[in-house]
């Protein structure tokens, strides 16, 4: 597990140099980043940020590769103007700062977001992806939302819903094998509760050698022996939304 002073190994050193294509609006009470494909489309994902936040240019980059990939993509702030949290924070005020951030208490937002998804860009089948504790959030929203066809959860933390399997629709779960906050103890467990309760397709993909964060967070360019495991992550998220949307 983690050391305990330092809760989440997620590294800011990997933020990325990137300005993003799309463009900030409104959704009822929150702010929202979200870009659109230059073809017409029904089919939309929402992106569910990490601890980092909306503004985060990894997650912005994913976003705007879901775009190139045909779908409108938006990433909500979740936190509804909490601050996101800051590589300069001490690791020892985090759980007190998570708890006012509940990745299962997302839902009034949620709505906000399909409906403007509904009404303004004429989405009609939608999906989420999330990474760390937004893949918690995917998670929370594959056991209750009806109105998601689908999710991607990526090193979503499971200890957030580790009790609950009975997923509604179609939901990929991906982790890497050396992450320290999710044991792979904690994953096979995942796996048996899904093969006993799950009704719908799943897939639970373990990523050799990679560490948390490393579908949206790893620097290619420094860890050139990861690059084929981050391309990988991306490509099966793509190929599972392009199945199920």
């Amino acid at each position: 597990m983690a050391n305990e002073s330092r809760p989440c190994p997620c590294d800011i050193g990997d933020r990325f140099d990137y300005g993003g294509r799309g463009q900030e609006v409104q959704v009822e009470h929150i702010k929202a980043y979200v870009c659109k494909p230059s073809a017409s489309t029904d089919k939309a994902v929402i992106v569910i940020h990490d601890i980092f936040g909306w503004q985060l240019p990894n997650t912005r980059y994913i976003a705007d590769m879901l775009t190139t990939n045909g779908y409108i993509a938006i990433c909500p702030d979740f936190f509804a103007g909490q601050e996101a949290w800051k590589p300069s924070n001490d690791w020892g005020t985090f759980n007190d700062w998570l708890k006012t951030r509940n990745a299962g208490k997302i839902d009034k937002e949620v709505d906000a977001v399909l409906k403007y998804l509904r009404d303004q860009c004429g989405a009609k089948k939608i999906g989420v992806i999330g990474f760390c504790w937004g893949g918690a959030a995917v998670q929370h929203l594959m056991l209750k939302n009806p109105h998601l066809k689908t999710g991607v959860s990526l090193y979503g933390v499971i200890r957030h819903f580790d009790d609950k399997s009975n997923l509604l629709h179609p939901t990929l779960f991906i982790f890497g094998e050396k992450d320290d906050i999710i044991p792979l103890e904690q994953v096979t467990l995942l796996e048996q509760k899904l093969k006993q309760n799950c009704k719908v397709a799943y897939e639970v993909k373990i990523y050799p050698g990679q560490t948390h964060g490393f579908v949206h967070r790893k620097r290619e360019d420094i860890n050139p022996q990861d690059k084929p495991y981050t391309e990988e992550g991306r490509k099966d998220m793509i190929n599972w939304l392009n199945k199920y949307l």
